[in-house]
């Protein structure tokens, strides 16, 4: 059972007055209520963690809502040295504690949400008289969660900070992606996943996590998506990914199907990367690598990319000489053990240390 009272009582000013050089990159990651143990207070900091603990229109496993906090306490077990970035314990990592309060009224929702789920499955429509409500008071609330993360990636944008949004579910990043519309003329998606995300309103739920791709391409600004490892779509989906032009799939099946045939991923790297702007915003959702790495995330799916590989891409990504503007990573959900969280917390320093030197390419490691 996962502990949700992890934040301990911190003197900011005390922590404030820390200088990088006091920090022992040797030394033992403690509990501060910080990804990392870093004790980098927001004022501090270049790179800024955002968790959501959100996951309301899960379709199948839930357990999303709990992956912030898992990733939490799985990342005092990492490491600070990183193989690819220099002094990437010096570039100032802070965290947003985790919202309670967003977090119980998931669950509220929660319930809602899977009433109106198996009417459904038994046979019922969106249009029957008892689940409207139901229907409504969720749909209210996403678009309230929308407006929350929307506002609070506003603030920390103008502030010239570096975002890292942590899941709960798909849903929970379109309010940092309207945030970037804000700060940037135009921006493309590098989207690892192992489905498209492409639903209309899947289930009634307007903002439901198989919709965020949809949602996103009503942002006028992001000109171009690129998916990666998605072995799972609908017809619809494949007809939005044929006839808007925005979009470039790289489904898994051809993905795998050119190694075997001797196609090295270095070279896949490249072509994906081709069909990417400047500015480059990352959503990943761990489902897109081997359930090996994510056995208990919401909607596993077999096949999909090696660890390394997603890591070898985002890094072949910035020695491009693109920018990644911020990312999200999401559908972390633990189990009874921690392998979920210790994989999620790996990830998550690889993209917050690559999406840095994106901007910072003399921290890049040869």
């Amino acid at each position: 059972m996962i502990s949700w009272i992890s934040f301990f009582s911190i003197d900011k000013k005390q922590i404030s007055k820390l200088m990088i050089t006091d920090l022992n990159p040797n030394d033992l990651s403690r509990p501060n209520g910080h990804f990392f143990g870093f004790p980098y207070p927001l004022e501090a900091s270049k790179i800024v963690f955002f968790p959501v603990p959100w996951d309301v229109t899960t379709s199948y496993h839930s357990g999303a809502a709990k992956g912030p906090e898992a990733i939490l306490q799985a990342s005092l077990q990492v490491e600070w040295h990183d193989f690819q970035i220099k002094n990437a314990w010096q570039i100032g990592h802070g965290t947003i504690p985790i919202n309670l309060e967003i977090f119980h009224k998931n669950q509220a929702l929660r319930v809602l949400a899977e009433r109106i789920i198996n009417h459904q499955v038994k046979g019922g429509t969106l249009a029957d008289n008892e689940i409207k409500t139901d229907l409504y008071e969720v749909n209210q609330g996403t678009q309230q969660l929308n407006q929350w993360v929307y506002e609070q990636c506003r603030n920390l944008l103008q502030e010239n900070k570096l975002i890292g949004l942590i899941g709960g579910d798909h849903s929970v990043p379109l309010g940092l992606m309207q945030a970037l519309a804000n700060q940037y003329d135009s921006y493309g998606i590098l989207h690892i996943d192992a489905h498209s995300d492409l639903r209309n309103a899947f289930e009634g739920f307007q903002d439901s996590h198989a919709s965020i791709m949809y949602n996103a391409r009503k942002i006028e600004n992001i000109t171009h998506f690129v998916a990666v490892g998605i072995r799972d779509l609908c017809e619809e989906e494949l007809n939005i990914i044929d006839t808007d032009s925005r979009f470039t799939l790289f489904d898994d099946w051809h993905l795998k199907s050119n190694k075997y045939q001797g196609t090295t991923w270095a070279q896949q790297c490249q072509k994906i990367i081709k069909n990417l702007p400047q500015n480059v915003y990352i959503s990943f959702d761990i489902d897109g690598l081997d359930p090996q790495f994510c056995p208990h995330t919401g909607t596993p799916v077999p096949g999909g990319l090696d660890f390394n590989q997603s890591i070898y891409l985002i890094e072949t990504l910035v020695k491009s000489g693109r920018n990644i503007i911020s990312f999200d990573l999401c559908e972390v959900a633990p189990g009874n053990d921690e392998w979920d969280g210790n994989v999620g917390a790996r990830l998550l320093y690889k993209l917050a240390n690559l999406m840095y030197a994106s901007w910072h390419p003399e921290q890049l490691l040869k």
